[in-house]
């Protein structure tokens, strides 16, 4: 599928389910999101465990819905939307591996999750932004910047195998658990490479002003401030 195509087919999704969900949980559909939140302080680690564990059978349960509606041409050509960092394809010799470097895909989705949590934490967790836009503009803002992140991974490597930045480990696993096969070759780089991109943005969170907003509302859930307090217990 053309990248701008599916890159705006992703942005609008997001933005729906995003919308939807913010009533029950504030937007967490994503194990980024919930891991980076729980960093930051704005919910606790056992909520942000909760989510993840949510999240990740949501996954799974959503590729076992895929796979019983669409048919299996659909499913071989995008492997029930799962990750993928490279693909075996048929050649003049005999099958051949199409895709990406380890190391540059790693780095993809370090540098995207770190993009990504930098538009949502600053936009849709600031109280202030959030009441100045509006949930509908944050939100939308939010898909907008995913989709551009899947855009360009997938437009700057142009390389056929590789799936684009995951950004999301959840949707990653549910297709590999469902379908299997090459879903699992490198699927470690999209739970590691985002994993380190929330801990980048957490320490970039602690060594700017402190007048910033995180200061400001005093989040208690922070990673730092609950380990110092278990610390002193």
């Amino acid at each position: 599928m053309p990248n701008l195509i599916m890159s705006i087919l992703i942005a609008v999704v997001i933005t729906i389910l995003l919308l939807a969900v913010v009533p029950v949980s504030g937007g967490h559909i994503n194990p980024v999101i919930s891991f980076s939140a729980a960093l930051v302080g704005i919910i606790s680690m056992s909520r942000a465990i909760i989510y993840i564990v949510a999240q990740c059978l949501g996954a799974i349960l959503g590729a076992l819905a895929l796979r019983a509606v669409v048919s299996s041409s659909i499913e071989d050509t995008f492997s029930l939307g799962g990750c993928t960092v490279t693909i075996i394809a048929p050649g003049p010799n005999g099958p051949v591996t199409k895709g990406l470097e380890t190391a540059q895909a790693l780095w993809l989705e370090i540098f995207c999750t770190f993009v990504f949590l930098f538009a949502s934490i600053w936009m849709a967790y600031d109280h202030r932004q959030a009441k100045a836009l509006g949930h509908v503009t944050v939100l939308s803002i939010v898909g907008v910047v995913l989709g551009l992140l899947v855009f360009i991974s997938t437009t700057v490597t142009a390389k056929k195998g590789y799936g684009g930045a995951g950004i999301n480990p959840a949707r990653c696993l549910g297709p590999a658990i469902i379908r299997g096969g090459h879903l699992w070759d490198g699927h470690w780089i999209f739970w590691v490479g985002p994993t380190i991109g929330c801990v980048a943005f957490y320490v970039y969170t602690k060594i700017i002003p402190s007048k910033h907003f995180l200061a400001e509302y005093g989040f208690k859930h922070d990673f730092v401030g609950v380990v110092k307090a278990l610390s002193n217990v």
